[in-house]
């Protein structure tokens, strides 16, 4: 029978997460994130966000390098709440949230990446717009029919022209920033009220979705080399590699260009540098950033196909999923599902569906991950685990207040369709769970816990 291999080392892991992390997001949420307060001081935002992701980049690592296979949370979740019981319905509650999520994530890459296009050819219409954001998704599946060991060989050159991007911008803000311009802080800008806090937590949410992707690898866990070393190690070098990054970028943008007009940009990354060095510097930047994005939704669409193959394989999910392909050794029944969600998220705007891909994660992402932490130290010892986190429990408490703070923020509309999406899961997973006689309807006596 087909396996899969264990080939991606360290290097491999972290270009996998730090592509899919970098992407296309800050050169295109910066605007959002200043927009969440009303000017610089929305900068607040990247100290919770980056505190908020490096506490549950901990709670990954240590999970990651105890539960090396493919699914990552579906993983965690299924082994911290019991694989027969509470732990099969919460597994199946992640994989169908990944059939939103995902599709929802891998979409942003789609639009972001056609509003740039738009500095080549401004006359795309906002529904061929839409029509070419579904298109390139569709040509990136089809990219990812092949061998694991090849698609790394891959991302290694699309994460090579992401830090060319990323430095060009770095390097260019360092030499032209203006501190009077990037602090120019408006008289109301420390009004602390409800709206101060719903705006920070707005912010926060729109920070933490440019740190999505630091678990990726997780999602391959079945193909690491040497996991209880090379995931927590990948975790951790991207989340703090991708701060520095972001940070850097949001600071370059906003010490040439005005804030009020910042906020405003759709293409605040190609403005950037027109001012610094002229019309034919967008066009490259433009370009660049374009292939960043490519390697953002290719590293995406890898990491998510193996999330309902790994379900299917344990007879959580729709069985047919659980098939490699039978030359090329990858679950292409899977990719096809992701991708084509993907293709559909992608005719709808941008703003609406990074809140909603948000709402849709956190409750059984990442409040789900965090919980089944605390259940695998205090119930699991048979599990090793390679790597602890520093500071227990502190780092997993941070990042489960953090992220409901934010859920809470999201406002009611977005709160209502992660809970709804949520609920609706669990009727499905009763349903089926009903006509096949698993838990809860399994006969008395079966189960381990």
């Amino acid at each position: 029978m087909s396996q899969l291999e264990r080939r991606l080392t360290v290097f491999n892991a972290t270009t996998i997460n730090m592509a899919n992390m970098v992407g296309i997001g800050p050169f295109i949420a910066i605007a959002l994130i200043l927009k969440s307060l009303g000017g610089p001081q929305a900068y607040l935002a990247w100290l919770v966000g980056v505190v908020i992701a490096i506490a549950d980049g901990l709670v990954v690592a240590e999970l990651g390098a105890a539960l090396p296979a493919s699914g990552g949370t579906y993983v965690f979740l299924r082994e911290g709440f019991g694989p027969k019981r509470w732990g099969r319905m919460l597994a199946f509650l992640f994989v169908w949230q990944v059939l939103f999520a995902g599709p929802l994530e891998i979409a942003t890459g789609n639009i972001g990446l056609v509003q740039y296009l738009r500095v080549f050819w401004p006359d795309i219409t906002a529904m061929e717009g839409k029509f070419l954001a579904a298109g390139i998704c569709v040509f990136l599946v089809f990219a990812l029919y092949r061998r694991i060991g090849s698609i790394a060989k891959i991302m290694a050159a699309l994460w090579t022209v992401m830090l060319i991007t990323t430095g060009w911008v770095i390097v260019s803000g360092l030499m032209s920033f203006d501190a009077k311009l990037a602090f120019d802080l408006p008289a109301d800008a420390w009004r602390i009220d409800w709206n101060f806090f719903q705006g920070l937590g707005k912010g926060s949410a729109e920070v933490l979705y440019l740190f999505l992707g630091y678990y990726q690898v997780c999602y391959l866990g079945a193909e690491v080399k040497d996991p209880g070393r090379t995931i927590p190690r990948a975790v951790i070098y991207s989340v703090l590699a991708v701060a520095v990054i972001d940070v850097a970028i949001s600071f370059s943008f906003i010490g040439v260009v005005p804030w009020r007009e910042a906020m405003e940009s759709q293409f605040l990354g190609a403005t950037f540098v027109e001012r610094v060095y002229g019309s034919w510097a967008a066009q490259v930047l433009a370009g660049l950033i374009v292939v960043t994005a490519f390697a953002s939704i290719f590293a995406l669409l890898l990491g998510y196909s193996r999330v309902p193959y790994a379900a299917a394989k344990d007879g959580i999910f729709f069985r047919w999923l659980g098939e490699l392909h039978p030359t090329k050794d990858f679950p292409h029944r899977s990719l096809l599902l992701i991708g084509a969600g993907a293709v559909v998220a992608s005719f709808f705007s941008l703003e609406d569906v990074i809140a909603a891909l948000m709402a849709a994660r956190i409750l059984i992402q990442f409040i789900g991950h965090t919980v089944a932490l605390f259940l695998i130290r205090a119930n699991r010892p048979d599990i090793e685990r390679p790597f602890q986190m520093p500071l227990y429990p502190l780092p997993a408490l941070i990042s489960m207040v953090g992220y409901l703070y934010v859920f809470i923020a999201l406002g009611p509309k977005f709160m209502a369709f992660g809970v709804g999406t949520l609920l609706l899961g669990v009727v499905v997973y009763l349903v089926a769970a009903k006509t096949q006689r698993q838990w809860p309807f399994e006969p008395a006596g079966v189960g381990d816990r």
